[in-house]
């Protein structure tokens, strides 16, 4: 079924060429450190803080949240050929794709005592995916987890977040010259869950990396994705989908710092809200910075609102620095559910339920369809289909 975008205004932000404005509020231009003591505890008027219900991070935001030994469980199912090691803090592939930039991603890099590491070789590719479960237990945790794949490698990873825990982590990936790398990250957490997380991709030469978010479960989830480029020719393409219920709290606050020419990078993120206090909160910033001559961008943000008291808060933030681009653009809609589109399946025969959820699993069909695991599609469109059953009920 064709993308149903949802009926209501759509904003396309200016442009900003040239030095003239400052950077892109205190994002860009915040401090980044393995360090803790280098952030102040945050207080909530902040830029990037402003969103977030600072008392439902259970204190990991000001150091008071402690790991107790029965935060999650960690296991990696990997096809033959791959390295998987659990490794100390002095292991030198640690941090190499970025430092934090919050304190909750420097209080997770400060505080994990062991980091799992998912090397692929070079001149490899894996017909399976690897998998990587990370099970809540019930407590507090602090973790950090490296992929790093080889030259000329191509590997699909999933990650995926199931039962309860309050956790902060660090998610680095790391690209050879030419690889190929999809990325799969699944938050399917209990509705007891807080998890914040910084995701960094350090992208090689002309490599192709490829991020899908899909984030339905949790109290509180709030996820960082970054990309930087390590030379020229690299592609990043960020996917995101994200269904908030009652009470929840999601948020994905992404940077894309295009620092090296002719490099590429597309970002499409949906969202549909349902509920009582259902808060979603989507924040796209792209940084053209002078030397990246040749550039092409785009970043899209829908959002799908079924029902009255959910809020959305959707800011794209696009800064170019030099004017020798190939493109650039950004874009934001929400709007509530399209009773227009409901009026065409029911005047054919579609019950109103069964038409309300074509609608939105049309809405929902481009993103999961990145995914390219057929059996992980079929998992997630069974969970929006769920949500939805559930709002009816």
């Amino acid at each position: 079924m064709a993308d149903n975008t949802p009926a209501g205004s759509t904003t396309d932000g200016a442009i900003q060429v040239g030095g003239a404005k400052q950077p892109i509020d205190a994002r860009v231009s915040a401090p980044a450190s393995y360090d803790v003591a280098d952030f102040p505890v945050p207080h909530g008027r902040e830029e990037e803080w402003r969103f977030t219900p600072l008392e439902r991070l259970r204190g990991l935001h000001d150091g008071t949240a402690v790991a107790d030994g029965a935060g999650v469980k960690v296991e990696v199912t990997a096809p033959e050929g791959v390295t998987v090691e659990t490794v100390g803090r002095d292991d030198a592939r640690l941090g190499k794709a970025g430092k934090p930039v919050d304190r909750v991603a420097a209080q997770a890099y400060s505080s994990f005592e062991k980091a799992s590491v998912v090397s692929i070789p070079k001149n490899t590719v894996l017909t399976e995916p690897v998998r990587i479960a990370v099970h809540g237990e019930g407590g507090v945790a602090y973790g950090h987890q490296v992929v790093e794949i080889g030259a000329f490698s191509e590997a699909i990873v999933v990650i995926d977040h199931t039962g309860d825990a309050t956790l902060a982590a660090n998610v680095e990936y790391l690209l050879g010259d030419g690889a190929k790398l999809t990325v799969v990250s699944v938050q399917d957490w209990d509705d007891s869950a807080v998890h914040a997380a910084q995701h960094t991709a350090l992208v090689g030469r002309d490599a192709r990396f490829k991020s899908v978010i899909v984030t339905f479960g949790g109290d509180l989830v709030r996820l960082h994705p970054r990309v930087v480029y390590g030379a020229p020719g690299g592609e990043a393409e960020l996917y995101g989908l994200y269904f908030t219920d009652n009470g929840q709290h999601q948020e994905h606050r992404l940077f894309v710092d295009h620092d090296t020419p002719h490099c590429r990078s597309n970002v499409v993120f949906k969202g549909a809200l349902q509920g009582k206090d259902a808060h979603a909160v989507w924040i796209g910033d792209v940084l053209i910075r002078a030397a990246a001559e040749g550039t092409d961008t785009y970043e899209l943000n829908r959002n799908l609102v079924l029902t009255d008291g959910a809020r959305v808060d959707s800011v794209p933030n696009l800064e170019i620095e030099t004017g020798e681009i190939v493109g650039a653009g950004h874009a934001s809609a929400t709007g509530r559910f399209d009773d227009e589109q409901l009026f065409y399946l029911m005047a054919r025969g579609i019950p109103a339920d069964e038409a309300r959820r074509l609608v939105v699993r049309g809405f929902f069909a481009e993103l999961v369809q990145q995914i390219g695991i057929p059996e992980l599609e079929e998992r997630l469109i069974a969970k929006i289909e769920a949500e939805l059953e559930a709002s009816v009920a």
